[in-house]
């Protein structure tokens, strides 16, 4: 499945939910993440957010059977979707 994971966390953890989203997803933007994703590797990034988040954060993931329906339109600055990969 296709996933794009928006989040707003407390200045003092969001360090760590970035490192943690991007063992999982490509960083877009700042706070929004998208990418391909299993099921089951999808429940531990949920698992591992749970973890770090406080009642105050706030996560959404959208999700879709595949990427053939995103329609993606970038205005401004472009980024490199791909820079994180080693």
């Amino acid at each position: 499945m296709y996933v794009i994971l928006v989040y707003d966390i407390d200045e003092t953890r969001v360090n760590r939910v970035l490192k943690t989203c991007r063992k999982y997803l490509v960083w877009v933007q700042r706070s929004v993440f998208e990418g391909e994703i299993t099921e089951g590797r999808l429940e531990l990034l949920r698992a591992e957010l749970g973890k770090i988040m406080r009642d105050q954060d706030y996560v959404v993931i959208y999700r879709m059977e595949n990427r053939k329906g995103v329609k993606r339109e970038i205005l401004g600055r472009v980024t490199d979707p791909d820079s994180n990969v080693i």
